[in-house]
């Protein structure tokens, strides 16, 4: 089945990066495919970033995002820009401590993580990004989560696989947690669990 996926955030945050260990996770350790797309703001660090990936079952013939079946948002300027593409229906998961909800899409399923706390305990805000994949894996379900991690061990120098997996294994817990509580209100925190919005 094919997902249109688009993770953004700002420059420093490894979105890109986050993008290339799903893509390969999905292309090489699950045999199905993948295709990614990037763009940066004029600054490297601190401006725009986002990376638009389409996976699959099968050959992916397009390769451009248009209506993101899954949103990943680490800022609120990658929220308010993209929020609006996505399907009425889609999953948008977002940086609680980062991202602001307004205008939510309709019927979108909003879940929250505080990626960038989660990885400062871990002694290392640079995988603030490897927590937000492992969050994705276990609440989206696009990916099988030991293809993910092997793309993680894949993607990283030797030196800091140990702690990326620690990032990812944070992430995935934290979401399997959010899920088993179910959907929250829409006045609660997004961190507490799905938020349906009926606007």
């Amino acid at each position: 089945m094919l997902k249109e996926i688009r993770i953004a955030g700002f420059g420093g945050q490894g979105v890109i990066l986050s993008a290339h260990i799903v893509g390969r996770a999905v292309s090489i350790h699950q045999g199905g495919y993948a295709t990614m797309t990037q763009n940066y703001g004029p600054e490297a660090r601190g401006g725009a970033a986002s990376a638009a990936l389409m996976v699959s079952d099968q050959p992916v013939l397009f390769p451009y995002v248009t209506h993101p079946d899954i949103l990943v948002v680490l800022s609120q300027e990658a929220y308010t820009r993209y929020a609006p593409e996505m399907k009425s229906d889609g999953v948008l998961l977002v940086e609680e401590d980062l991202v602001r909800l307004e205008n939510l899409p309709p019927q979108a399923r909003v879940y929250g993580i505080p990626a960038t706390r989660i990885a400062e305990e871990l002694g290392k805000k640079m995988v603030l990004n490897v927590v937000m994949v492992g969050f994705f894996c276990a609440i989206t379900k696009a990916v099988d989560r030991e293809a993910c991690l092997k793309a993680v061990s894949d993607s990283v120098p030797e030196r800091f696989r140990k702690l990326n997996t620690e990032a990812f294994d944070r992430g995935f817990q934290f979401g399997e947690e959010l899920l088993l509580k179910g959907p929250a209100k829409e006045e609660q925190t997004v961190g507490v669990g799905a938020v349906e919005s009926d606007d």
